[in-house]
Protein backbone atom coordinates (compact mmCIF):
# COMPACT_ATOMS: atom_id res chain seq x y z
CA UNK A 1 0.00 0.00 0.00
CA UNK A 2 2.93 2.69 1.27
CA UNK A 3 4.66 2.00 -2.55
CA UNK A 4 1.37 2.42 -4.63
CA UNK A 5 1.37 5.72 -2.47
CA UNK A 6 4.26 7.19 -3.18
CA UNK A 7 3.69 5.92 -6.83
CA UNK A 8 0.91 7.67 -7.27
CA UNK A 9 2.70 10.93 -5.48
CA UNK A 10 5.19 10.70 -8.17
CA UNK A 11 3.58 9.98 -10.84
CA UNK A 12 1.16 13.03 -9.85
CA UNK A 13 4.52 15.09 -9.23
CA UNK A 14 3.17 16.13 -5.69
CA UNK A 15 4.81 16.64 -2.42
CA UNK A 16 3.14 16.75 0.83
CA UNK A 17 3.01 19.74 2.46
CA UNK A 18 2.94 18.93 6.47
CA UNK A 19 4.46 21.67 8.00
CA UNK A 20 2.32 21.67 10.73
CA UNK A 21 3.46 18.75 11.91
CA UNK A 22 7.00 19.38 13.20
CA UNK A 23 5.34 21.96 15.57
CA UNK A 24 2.92 19.03 17.41
CA UNK A 25 4.54 17.84 20.51
CA UNK A 26 7.00 14.83 20.35
CA UNK A 27 4.27 12.39 21.32
CA UNK A 28 2.40 13.46 18.51
CA UNK A 29 5.17 13.28 16.08
CA UNK A 30 5.20 9.57 16.03
CA UNK A 31 2.14 9.42 13.58
CA UNK A 32 3.92 11.95 10.86
CA UNK A 33 5.05 8.96 8.37
CA UNK A 34 1.42 7.28 8.53
CA UNK A 35 -0.22 11.08 8.52
CA UNK A 36 1.97 11.44 5.34
CA UNK A 37 0.41 8.52 3.63
CA UNK A 38 -3.37 9.30 4.68
CA UNK A 39 -2.39 13.09 3.27
CA UNK A 40 -0.77 11.53 0.08
CA UNK A 41 -3.37 8.62 -0.50
CA UNK A 42 -6.61 11.59 -0.26
CA UNK A 43 -4.41 14.12 -2.75
CA UNK A 44 -3.51 10.90 -5.40
CA UNK A 45 -7.34 10.28 -5.30
CA UNK A 46 -9.67 13.07 -5.36
CA UNK A 47 -9.41 17.26 -6.69
CA UNK A 48 -10.86 19.28 -4.17
CA UNK A 49 -12.62 22.90 -5.06
CA UNK A 50 -11.38 26.01 -3.17
CA UNK A 51 -11.17 25.61 0.40
CA UNK A 52 -14.41 27.35 2.87
CA UNK A 53 -11.97 30.51 3.94
CA UNK A 54 -11.95 31.36 -0.08
CA UNK A 55 -15.71 31.98 0.08
CA UNK A 56 -17.11 34.84 1.74
CA UNK A 57 -20.73 36.44 1.98
CA UNK A 58 -23.70 34.58 1.13
CA UNK A 59 -21.64 31.84 -1.42
CA UNK A 60 -20.30 30.35 2.23
CA UNK A 61 -23.75 29.99 3.75
CA UNK A 62 -25.00 28.64 0.79
CA UNK A 63 -21.94 25.95 0.02
CA UNK A 64 -22.79 25.01 4.30
CA UNK A 65 -26.09 24.24 3.41
CA UNK A 66 -25.73 22.62 0.98
CA UNK A 67 -23.15 20.31 2.49
CA UNK A 68 -25.26 19.56 5.07
CA UNK A 69 -28.50 18.57 2.91
CA UNK A 70 -25.58 16.28 1.10
CA UNK A 71 -24.20 14.45 4.28
CA UNK A 72 -27.69 14.24 5.55
CA UNK A 73 -28.36 12.32 2.48
CA UNK A 74 -25.38 10.18 2.67
CA UNK A 75 -26.04 9.40 6.13
CA UNK A 76 -29.75 7.68 4.61
CA UNK A 77 -28.02 5.97 2.25
CA UNK A 78 -25.06 4.87 4.57
CA UNK A 79 -27.79 3.44 6.54
CA UNK A 80 -29.58 1.63 3.49
CA UNK A 81 -26.27 0.35 2.75
CA UNK A 82 -25.73 -0.83 6.19
CA UNK A 83 -28.84 -2.66 5.65
CA UNK A 84 -28.28 -4.50 1.93
CA UNK A 85 -25.08 -5.57 3.76
CA UNK A 86 -26.63 -7.29 7.18
CA UNK A 87 -28.95 -9.28 4.75
CA UNK A 88 -26.28 -10.29 2.45
CA UNK A 89 -24.34 -11.54 5.41
CA UNK A 90 -27.10 -13.09 6.65
CA UNK A 91 -27.75 -15.26 3.80
CA UNK A 92 -23.98 -16.38 3.70
CA UNK A 93 -23.69 -20.24 4.82
CA UNK A 94 -20.80 -20.18 6.85
CA UNK A 95 -17.24 -20.25 4.50
CA UNK A 96 -18.73 -17.76 2.57
CA UNK A 97 -18.62 -15.47 4.91
CA UNK A 98 -15.59 -16.63 6.03
CA UNK A 99 -14.58 -16.08 2.92
CA UNK A 100 -16.39 -12.59 2.82
CA UNK A 101 -14.41 -11.50 6.02
CA UNK A 102 -11.17 -12.52 4.65
CA UNK A 103 -11.70 -10.64 1.37
CA UNK A 104 -13.10 -7.33 3.81
CA UNK A 105 -9.73 -7.51 5.88
CA UNK A 106 -7.17 -7.15 2.25
CA UNK A 107 -9.56 -4.45 1.62
CA UNK A 108 -9.77 -1.87 4.17
CA UNK A 109 -6.61 -1.04 6.20
CA UNK A 110 -8.97 0.34 8.90
CA UNK A 111 -10.20 -3.16 9.51
CA UNK A 112 -8.20 -5.84 11.59
CA UNK A 113 -7.82 -9.23 13.05
CA UNK A 114 -7.31 -8.42 16.76
CA UNK A 115 -4.14 -10.14 18.58
CA UNK A 116 -4.16 -11.45 21.73
CA UNK A 117 -7.63 -11.88 22.84
CA UNK A 118 -8.56 -15.00 24.82
CA UNK A 119 -10.98 -17.56 22.86
CA UNK A 120 -14.44 -17.98 24.12
CA UNK A 121 -17.30 -20.39 22.42
CA UNK A 122 -20.43 -18.63 21.75
CA UNK A 123 -22.54 -21.63 23.64
CA UNK A 124 -25.92 -20.83 25.07
CA UNK A 125 -28.28 -22.49 27.92
CA UNK A 126 -30.98 -20.55 27.24
CA UNK A 127 -30.44 -17.64 29.38
CA UNK A 128 -30.24 -13.98 27.54
CA UNK A 129 -27.61 -12.58 25.27
CA UNK A 130 -25.71 -9.83 26.55
CA UNK A 131 -27.47 -6.43 25.29
CA UNK A 132 -24.38 -4.06 25.86
CA UNK A 133 -22.54 -4.60 21.86
CA UNK A 134 -26.74 -3.32 20.82
CA UNK A 135 -26.62 -0.19 23.10
CA UNK A 136 -23.09 0.43 22.39
CA UNK A 137 -24.12 -0.05 18.51
CA UNK A 138 -27.55 2.59 19.24
CA UNK A 139 -25.28 4.79 21.05
CA UNK A 140 -23.27 4.66 17.71
CA UNK A 141 -25.75 5.37 15.64
CA UNK A 142 -27.06 8.40 17.55
CA UNK A 143 -23.88 9.83 17.35
CA UNK A 144 -23.53 9.49 13.60
CA UNK A 145 -24.90 12.66 12.35
CA UNK A 146 -22.11 14.51 14.69
CA UNK A 147 -19.67 12.16 13.20
CA UNK A 148 -20.11 13.20 9.80
CA UNK A 149 -20.00 16.61 10.39
CA UNK A 150 -17.10 17.84 9.13
CA UNK A 151 -13.17 18.03 10.84
CA UNK A 152 -14.56 20.04 13.75
CA UNK A 153 -16.72 17.53 15.15
CA UNK A 154 -14.64 14.23 14.20
CA UNK A 155 -14.31 12.03 16.99
CA UNK A 156 -15.71 13.99 19.03
CA UNK A 157 -17.01 11.82 22.46
CA UNK A 158 -16.05 9.01 20.48
CA UNK A 159 -14.03 6.13 21.34
CA UNK A 160 -13.11 3.78 18.99
CA UNK A 161 -14.32 0.43 19.79
CA UNK A 162 -12.54 -2.15 21.07
CA UNK A 163 -11.79 -5.32 19.77
CA UNK A 164 -14.90 -6.99 18.45
CA UNK A 165 -15.74 -10.55 20.32
CA UNK A 166 -17.09 -12.32 17.14
CA UNK A 167 -16.46 -16.35 16.14
CA UNK A 168 -13.16 -17.71 16.87
CA UNK A 169 -11.69 -20.96 15.22
CA UNK A 170 -12.45 -24.19 16.45
CA UNK A 171 -9.35 -26.60 16.59
CA UNK A 172 -11.53 -29.50 17.63
CA UNK A 173 -15.22 -28.24 16.29
CA UNK A 174 -17.91 -30.46 17.83
CA UNK A 175 -19.94 -30.79 14.73
CA UNK A 176 -20.20 -32.76 11.74
CA UNK A 177 -19.46 -31.46 8.10
CA UNK A 178 -22.33 -33.59 6.04
CA UNK A 179 -22.94 -33.45 2.46
CA UNK A 180 -26.37 -32.45 1.26
CA UNK A 181 -27.43 -31.22 -2.15
CA UNK A 182 -26.89 -27.11 -2.57
CA UNK A 183 -30.90 -26.94 -1.60
CA UNK A 184 -30.37 -22.81 -1.43
CA UNK A 185 -30.12 -23.44 -5.60
CA UNK A 186 -33.84 -24.27 -5.58
CA UNK A 187 -34.66 -20.79 -5.07
CA UNK A 188 -31.55 -19.21 -6.26
CA UNK A 189 -31.97 -20.22 -9.49
CA UNK A 190 -35.66 -19.14 -10.03
CA UNK A 191 -34.09 -15.30 -8.26
CA UNK A 192 -32.08 -15.35 -11.31
CA UNK A 193 -34.53 -15.93 -13.84
CA UNK A 194 -36.45 -13.31 -11.67
CA UNK A 195 -34.14 -10.69 -12.75
CA UNK A 196 -34.03 -11.24 -16.10
CA UNK A 197 -37.60 -10.47 -16.60
CA UNK A 198 -38.82 -6.34 -16.49
CA UNK A 199 -40.79 -6.40 -13.49
CA UNK A 200 -41.44 -2.88 -11.13
CA UNK A 201 -40.30 -2.88 -7.39
CA UNK A 202 -44.21 -4.25 -5.99
CA UNK A 203 -43.80 -7.06 -8.33
CA UNK A 204 -39.69 -8.00 -7.43
CA UNK A 205 -40.73 -7.77 -3.82
CA UNK A 206 -44.06 -10.16 -4.43
CA UNK A 207 -42.19 -12.56 -6.74
CA UNK A 208 -40.04 -12.81 -3.90
CA UNK A 209 -42.47 -13.71 -1.12
CA UNK A 210 -43.92 -15.86 -3.58
CA UNK A 211 -40.97 -17.69 -4.36
CA UNK A 212 -39.79 -17.98 -0.56
CA UNK A 213 -43.38 -19.02 -0.22
CA UNK A 214 -42.81 -22.55 -2.50
CA UNK A 215 -42.98 -25.57 -0.81
CA UNK A 216 -39.95 -28.17 -1.63
CA UNK A 217 -42.14 -30.10 -4.33
CA UNK A 218 -42.29 -26.31 -6.39
CA UNK A 219 -45.75 -25.70 -5.29
CA UNK A 220 -47.60 -22.75 -4.52
CA UNK A 221 -49.54 -23.99 -1.19
CA UNK A 222 -51.54 -20.95 -0.44
CA UNK A 223 -54.46 -19.03 -2.11
CA UNK A 224 -53.42 -15.34 -3.70
CA UNK A 225 -56.14 -13.97 -1.31
CA UNK A 226 -54.44 -15.02 1.90
CA UNK A 227 -50.83 -14.05 0.16
CA UNK A 228 -52.45 -10.54 -0.25
CA UNK A 229 -53.03 -9.99 3.12
CA UNK A 230 -49.91 -11.14 4.20
CA UNK A 231 -47.91 -8.99 2.10
CA UNK A 232 -50.65 -6.51 3.21
CA UNK A 233 -49.88 -6.74 7.09
CA UNK A 234 -46.65 -8.04 7.51
CA UNK A 235 -44.83 -6.23 4.46
CA UNK A 236 -47.33 -3.08 4.04
CA UNK A 237 -47.33 -4.29 0.16
CA UNK A 238 -50.72 -3.80 -1.35
CA UNK A 239 -51.23 -5.83 -4.16
CA UNK A 240 -55.13 -7.03 -5.07
CA UNK A 241 -54.98 -11.13 -6.16
CA UNK A 242 -55.52 -10.02 -9.28
CA UNK A 243 -51.97 -8.87 -9.35
CA UNK A 244 -50.53 -11.52 -7.75
CA UNK A 245 -51.96 -13.69 -10.38
CA UNK A 246 -50.50 -11.60 -12.90
CA UNK A 247 -47.01 -12.46 -10.65
CA UNK A 248 -47.68 -15.86 -10.48
CA UNK A 249 -48.10 -16.22 -14.11
CA UNK A 250 -44.72 -15.16 -14.82
CA UNK A 251 -43.62 -17.12 -11.60
CA UNK A 252 -45.23 -20.23 -13.87
CA UNK A 253 -42.88 -19.42 -16.81
CA UNK A 254 -39.87 -20.16 -15.07
CA UNK A 255 -37.72 -23.29 -15.63
CA UNK A 256 -38.36 -26.19 -14.28
CA UNK A 257 -41.46 -26.06 -16.34
CA UNK A 258 -44.83 -26.87 -13.58
CA UNK A 259 -42.71 -24.72 -10.82
CA UNK A 260 -45.45 -22.62 -9.14
CA UNK A 261 -48.50 -24.75 -9.78
CA UNK A 262 -51.01 -24.84 -7.64
CA UNK A 263 -52.46 -28.38 -7.82
CA UNK A 264 -50.98 -31.35 -9.68
CA UNK A 265 -53.30 -30.78 -12.31
CA UNK A 266 -52.09 -27.33 -13.08
CA UNK A 267 -48.52 -28.69 -12.47
CA UNK A 268 -49.29 -31.15 -15.32
CA UNK A 269 -51.05 -28.42 -17.45
CA UNK A 270 -48.37 -26.13 -17.10
CA UNK A 271 -45.41 -29.07 -18.38
CA UNK A 272 -48.03 -30.24 -21.53
CA UNK A 273 -49.17 -26.61 -22.59
CA UNK A 274 -44.98 -25.91 -23.44
CA UNK A 275 -44.44 -28.96 -26.05
CA UNK A 276 -45.05 -27.44 -29.29
CA UNK A 277 -48.54 -27.57 -31.16
CA UNK A 278 -49.54 -30.98 -32.29
CA UNK A 279 -52.52 -33.23 -32.01
CA UNK A 280 -50.40 -35.36 -29.40
CA UNK A 281 -50.51 -31.88 -27.29
CA UNK A 282 -54.46 -31.14 -27.55
CA UNK A 283 -55.55 -35.28 -26.62
CA UNK A 284 -52.54 -34.51 -23.17
CA UNK A 285 -54.04 -31.46 -22.69
CA UNK A 286 -57.91 -33.08 -22.35
CA UNK A 287 -56.25 -36.23 -20.54
CA UNK A 288 -55.32 -33.43 -17.52
CA UNK A 289 -58.09 -31.17 -17.65
CA UNK A 290 -61.80 -33.56 -18.73
CA UNK A 291 -60.20 -36.41 -18.06
CA UNK A 292 -58.51 -35.94 -14.30
CA UNK A 293 -60.80 -37.53 -12.69
CA UNK A 294 -60.29 -40.83 -14.30
CA UNK A 295 -56.27 -39.97 -15.22
CA UNK A 296 -56.06 -39.91 -11.42
CA UNK A 297 -57.81 -43.32 -10.91
CA UNK A 298 -56.27 -44.93 -13.72
CA UNK A 299 -59.03 -45.40 -15.82
CA UNK A 300 -57.41 -45.78 -18.92
CA UNK A 301 -59.96 -48.02 -20.36
CA UNK A 302 -62.88 -45.06 -19.75
CA UNK A 303 -59.92 -42.66 -21.17
CA UNK A 304 -59.50 -44.59 -24.50
CA UNK A 305 -63.21 -44.62 -24.75
CA UNK A 306 -64.20 -41.28 -23.79
CA UNK A 307 -61.15 -39.81 -26.52
CA UNK A 308 -61.68 -42.20 -29.14
CA UNK A 309 -58.58 -43.44 -29.14
CA UNK A 310 -56.38 -46.28 -30.78
CA UNK A 311 -54.32 -49.10 -28.45
CA UNK A 312 -51.41 -46.91 -30.29
CA UNK A 313 -52.32 -43.69 -29.20
CA UNK A 314 -53.42 -44.71 -25.55
CA UNK A 315 -49.90 -46.23 -25.21
CA UNK A 316 -48.64 -42.87 -26.62
CA UNK A 317 -50.24 -41.09 -24.24
CA UNK A 318 -49.25 -43.35 -21.34
CA UNK A 319 -45.35 -43.01 -22.32
CA UNK A 320 -45.85 -39.07 -22.79
CA UNK A 321 -47.94 -38.50 -19.20
CA UNK A 322 -44.67 -40.48 -17.47
CA UNK A 323 -42.60 -37.97 -18.53
CA UNK A 324 -44.38 -35.05 -17.23
CA UNK A 325 -43.18 -34.30 -13.40
CA UNK A 326 -45.25 -33.98 -10.81
CA UNK A 327 -42.83 -32.51 -8.02
CA UNK A 328 -40.82 -29.97 -10.03
CA UNK A 329 -39.43 -28.58 -6.93
CA UNK A 330 -37.86 -32.08 -5.58
CA UNK A 331 -36.59 -32.52 -8.55
CA UNK A 332 -34.71 -29.24 -9.15
CA UNK A 333 -31.52 -29.90 -8.25
CA UNK A 334 -31.11 -32.78 -10.64
CA UNK A 335 -32.67 -31.21 -13.86
CA UNK A 336 -30.26 -27.75 -13.41
CA UNK A 337 -27.51 -29.48 -12.14
CA UNK A 338 -26.87 -29.09 -8.48
CA UNK A 339 -23.79 -29.16 -7.48
CA UNK A 340 -23.28 -31.62 -4.36
CA UNK A 341 -20.85 -29.81 -1.42
CA UNK A 342 -20.36 -29.69 1.96
CA UNK A 343 -22.43 -27.73 4.48
CA UNK A 344 -21.51 -27.20 8.00
CA UNK A 345 -24.74 -26.69 10.64
CA UNK A 346 -24.58 -23.46 12.18
CA UNK A 347 -26.05 -24.53 15.54
CA UNK A 348 -25.06 -27.31 17.63
CA UNK A 349 -28.07 -28.33 19.99
CA UNK A 350 -27.05 -30.25 22.88
CA UNK A 351 -29.12 -32.00 25.98
CA UNK A 352 -27.49 -32.85 29.00
CA UNK A 353 -28.48 -35.58 31.45
CA UNK A 354 -31.29 -33.30 33.18
CA UNK A 355 -32.86 -32.32 30.06
CA UNK A 356 -31.27 -28.96 29.82
CA UNK A 357 -31.27 -28.00 26.29
CA UNK A 358 -27.66 -25.59 25.00
CA UNK A 359 -26.64 -24.43 21.79
CA UNK A 360 -24.12 -23.50 20.19
CA UNK A 361 -23.20 -21.01 17.10
CA UNK A 362 -20.66 -22.42 15.00
CA UNK A 363 -18.14 -20.13 15.13
CA UNK A 364 -15.86 -21.51 12.13
CA UNK A 365 -12.41 -19.77 11.42
CA UNK A 366 -13.56 -15.88 11.75
CA UNK A 367 -11.30 -13.99 13.38
CA UNK A 368 -11.85 -11.32 15.99
CA UNK A 369 -12.33 -7.69 14.30
CA UNK A 370 -11.12 -4.39 15.45
CA UNK A 371 -10.32 -1.18 14.37
CA UNK A 372 -6.83 -0.43 13.35
CA UNK A 373 -5.33 1.11 15.87
CA UNK A 374 -3.22 3.27 13.66
CA UNK A 375 -6.23 5.12 12.29
CA UNK A 376 -8.41 5.16 15.83
CA UNK A 377 -4.91 6.75 17.52
CA UNK A 378 -4.29 8.86 14.64
CA UNK A 379 -7.99 10.34 14.80
CA UNK A 380 -7.95 10.96 18.26
CA UNK A 381 -4.07 12.63 18.31
CA UNK A 382 -5.24 15.14 15.83
CA UNK A 383 -9.00 15.97 17.07
CA UNK A 384 -7.56 18.71 19.06
CA UNK A 385 -5.63 20.41 16.48
CA UNK A 386 -7.76 21.46 13.53
CA UNK A 387 -6.45 24.75 13.66
CA UNK A 388 -2.51 24.13 12.64
CA UNK A 389 -4.13 21.44 10.05
CA UNK A 390 -3.48 22.14 6.09
CA UNK A 391 -6.17 21.18 3.53
CA UNK A 392 -4.28 17.85 2.64
CA UNK A 393 -4.32 16.97 6.65
CA UNK A 394 -8.09 17.42 6.60
CA UNK A 395 -8.49 15.25 4.00
CA UNK A 396 -6.35 12.42 5.01
CA UNK A 397 -9.22 12.88 8.24
CA UNK A 398 -11.55 12.17 6.40
CA UNK A 399 -10.23 9.05 4.13
CA UNK A 400 -9.12 7.57 7.76
CA UNK A 401 -12.60 8.11 8.46
CA UNK A 402 -14.31 6.79 5.85
CA UNK A 403 -12.41 3.58 6.34
CA UNK A 404 -13.16 3.44 10.09
CA UNK A 405 -17.09 4.01 9.59
CA UNK A 406 -17.09 1.29 6.46
CA UNK A 407 -15.11 -1.23 9.24
CA UNK A 408 -17.18 -0.62 12.15
CA UNK A 409 -20.01 -0.80 9.98
CA UNK A 410 -18.80 -4.01 8.71
CA UNK A 411 -18.13 -5.57 12.52
CA UNK A 412 -21.73 -4.34 13.44
CA UNK A 413 -23.41 -6.01 10.29
CA UNK A 414 -21.62 -9.48 11.46
CA UNK A 415 -22.55 -8.09 15.26
CA UNK A 416 -26.32 -8.15 14.18
CA UNK A 417 -25.83 -11.55 12.15
CA UNK A 418 -24.53 -13.30 14.83
CA UNK A 419 -28.06 -11.92 17.11
CA UNK A 420 -30.39 -12.46 14.37
CA UNK A 421 -29.76 -16.05 14.52
CA UNK A 422 -28.77 -16.65 17.88
CA UNK A 423 -32.25 -15.30 18.73
CA UNK A 424 -34.11 -17.28 16.11
CA UNK A 425 -32.78 -20.15 16.60
CA UNK A 426 -33.55 -19.78 20.80
CA UNK A 427 -37.50 -19.22 19.93
CA UNK A 428 -37.61 -22.47 17.70
CA UNK A 429 -35.70 -24.50 20.73
CA UNK A 430 -38.09 -22.87 23.27
CA UNK A 431 -41.24 -23.56 21.02
CA UNK A 432 -40.02 -26.97 19.93
CA UNK A 433 -38.49 -27.99 22.99
CA UNK A 434 -40.17 -31.58 23.38
CA UNK A 435 -38.36 -32.61 19.93
CA UNK A 436 -35.12 -31.79 21.03
CA UNK A 437 -35.57 -33.72 23.48
CA UNK A 438 -36.69 -36.70 22.33
CA UNK A 439 -36.61 -36.68 18.84
CA UNK A 440 -40.36 -37.64 18.06
CA UNK A 441 -41.64 -35.85 14.91
CA UNK A 442 -45.13 -36.22 15.85
CA UNK A 443 -43.87 -33.81 18.63
CA UNK A 444 -43.39 -31.10 16.65
CA UNK A 445 -46.19 -27.83 17.50
CA UNK A 446 -47.93 -26.26 14.89
CA UNK A 447 -45.65 -23.16 14.24
CA UNK A 448 -45.70 -21.00 11.37
CA UNK A 449 -42.82 -18.17 10.30
CA UNK A 450 -45.02 -15.11 12.37
CA UNK A 451 -44.64 -17.05 15.37
CA UNK A 452 -41.38 -16.55 15.92
CA UNK A 453 -41.11 -13.43 14.50
CA UNK A 454 -43.78 -12.12 16.86
CA UNK A 455 -41.54 -14.22 19.50
CA UNK A 456 -37.93 -12.31 18.30
CA UNK A 457 -39.27 -8.85 17.08
CA UNK A 458 -37.82 -9.60 13.94
CA UNK A 459 -39.84 -9.55 10.43
CA UNK A 460 -41.36 -12.10 9.29
CA UNK A 461 -39.01 -11.70 5.53
CA UNK A 462 -36.10 -12.19 8.25
CA UNK A 463 -37.34 -15.43 9.71
CA UNK A 464 -37.77 -17.18 6.57
CA UNK A 465 -34.48 -16.36 5.12
CA UNK A 466 -33.15 -18.13 8.34
CA UNK A 467 -35.82 -21.02 7.93
CA UNK A 468 -34.38 -21.47 4.45
CA UNK A 469 -30.75 -21.58 4.72
CA UNK A 470 -29.48 -22.45 7.58
CA UNK A 471 -28.65 -26.07 9.35
CA UNK A 472 -29.42 -27.21 13.15
CA UNK A 473 -27.45 -30.54 14.40
CA UNK A 474 -29.01 -32.37 17.41
CA UNK A 475 -28.90 -35.40 18.88
CA UNK A 476 -31.63 -36.87 16.46
CA UNK A 477 -29.88 -36.13 12.81
CA UNK A 478 -29.07 -32.46 11.51
CA UNK A 479 -31.78 -30.67 10.12
CA UNK A 480 -32.30 -27.71 8.05
CA UNK A 481 -34.43 -25.00 10.30
CA UNK A 482 -37.43 -25.02 7.54
CA UNK A 483 -37.80 -28.62 9.31
CA UNK A 484 -38.99 -27.35 12.55
CA UNK A 485 -41.85 -24.97 11.03
CA UNK A 486 -44.87 -26.83 10.57
CA UNK A 487 -49.21 -25.86 9.85
CA UNK A 488 -51.73 -26.45 12.12
CA UNK A 489 -55.24 -28.14 11.81
CA UNK A 490 -57.89 -26.38 13.70
CA UNK A 491 -61.00 -28.99 14.69
CA UNK A 492 -64.42 -27.10 14.89
CA UNK A 493 -64.35 -27.08 18.72
CA UNK A 494 -61.47 -25.01 18.48
CA UNK A 495 -58.70 -27.84 19.06
CA UNK A 496 -55.50 -27.59 17.31
CA UNK A 497 -53.23 -30.03 15.74
CA UNK A 498 -49.98 -30.23 13.54
CA UNK A 499 -50.46 -31.05 10.58
CA UNK A 500 -47.41 -33.33 10.44
CA UNK A 501 -48.49 -35.03 13.49
CA UNK A 502 -52.04 -35.74 11.19
CA UNK A 503 -49.90 -37.15 8.37
CA UNK A 504 -47.73 -39.32 10.39
CA UNK A 505 -50.71 -40.82 11.84
CA UNK A 506 -52.19 -41.13 8.09
CA UNK A 507 -48.92 -42.69 7.08
CA UNK A 508 -48.83 -45.30 9.97
CA UNK A 509 -52.33 -46.25 9.40
CA UNK A 510 -51.99 -47.03 5.40
CA UNK A 511 -48.78 -48.85 6.79
CA UNK A 512 -50.40 -51.20 8.37
CA UNK A 513 -53.65 -51.62 6.67
CA UNK A 514 -54.67 -54.48 5.27
CA UNK A 515 -53.67 -54.60 1.46
CA UNK A 516 -56.26 -56.96 0.23
CA UNK A 517 -58.45 -54.31 1.89
CA UNK A 518 -57.04 -51.19 2.44
CA UNK A 519 -59.24 -48.38 3.77
CA UNK A 520 -60.78 -45.63 2.19
CA UNK A 521 -60.62 -41.97 2.80
CA UNK A 522 -64.12 -42.01 5.15
CA UNK A 523 -62.21 -45.62 6.57
CA UNK A 524 -58.97 -43.78 7.16
CA UNK A 525 -61.04 -40.74 8.85
CA UNK A 526 -62.49 -43.23 11.44
CA UNK A 527 -59.04 -44.19 12.25
CA UNK A 528 -57.54 -41.19 12.55
CA UNK A 529 -60.57 -39.90 15.13
CA UNK A 530 -60.00 -42.88 17.18
CA UNK A 531 -56.57 -42.27 17.43
CA UNK A 532 -57.46 -38.70 18.61
CA UNK A 533 -57.84 -36.73 15.52
CA UNK A 534 -60.74 -35.44 14.16
CA UNK A 535 -60.58 -34.64 10.74
CA UNK A 536 -63.10 -35.00 7.39
CA UNK A 537 -62.71 -37.22 4.75
CA UNK A 538 -61.76 -34.41 2.42
CA UNK A 539 -58.65 -33.42 4.68
CA UNK A 540 -57.69 -37.15 4.52
CA UNK A 541 -58.38 -36.94 1.24
CA UNK A 542 -55.96 -33.77 1.26
CA UNK A 543 -52.83 -34.91 3.09
CA UNK A 544 -53.00 -38.44 1.26
CA UNK A 545 -52.39 -36.51 -1.98
CA UNK A 546 -49.80 -34.29 -0.13
CA UNK A 547 -48.05 -37.73 1.15
CA UNK A 548 -47.74 -39.36 -2.59
CA UNK A 549 -50.29 -42.00 -1.09
CA UNK A 550 -52.99 -43.46 -3.55
CA UNK A 551 -56.33 -44.14 -3.50
CA UNK A 552 -57.44 -47.29 -2.06
CA UNK A 553 -58.16 -48.74 -5.19
CA UNK A 554 -54.96 -48.20 -6.01
CA UNK A 555 -53.06 -49.63 -3.23
CA UNK A 556 -55.10 -52.99 -3.27
CA UNK A 557 -52.84 -56.02 -3.77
Amino acid sequence: MIVDVFSACANRKRTCRLGNLGKLPPKEADYKNIFCIFACASTACEERTRTASERTGYTAMANKLIQTQEQRQQQVQRLSQQQMLQVKLLEMPLTELEESVNAELDDNPALEKAEGEEHHEDETDGRDEREEDFAEQTEREEREEALDKALENIGRDDEMPDAYGAYHPQDNADYEEIVYGDTKSFYDKLKEQMMMENLTDTQKDVMEYLIGSLDDDGYLRKDVESISDELAIYHNIDVTPTQIEEVLYILQGFDPAGIGARSLQECLLLQVERRPESKLKDILQQVVTRQFDAFTKKHWDKIQANLKLSDLQLRTVQEEIRKLNPKPGASMGETMGRNVQQITPDFIIDVDDNNNISFTLNQGKIPQLTISPAFSDMVDTYKNNKENMNRQEKEALLYAKQKIDKAQGFIDAIKQRRHTLYITMKAIIDWQRKFFLDGDESDLKPMILKNIADKTGLDISTISRVSNIKYAQTKWGTFPLRFFFTDSYTTDEGEEFSTRKIKLALKEVIEHEDKHKPFSDEALAKELRKMGFPVARRTVAKYREQLGLSVARLRKE
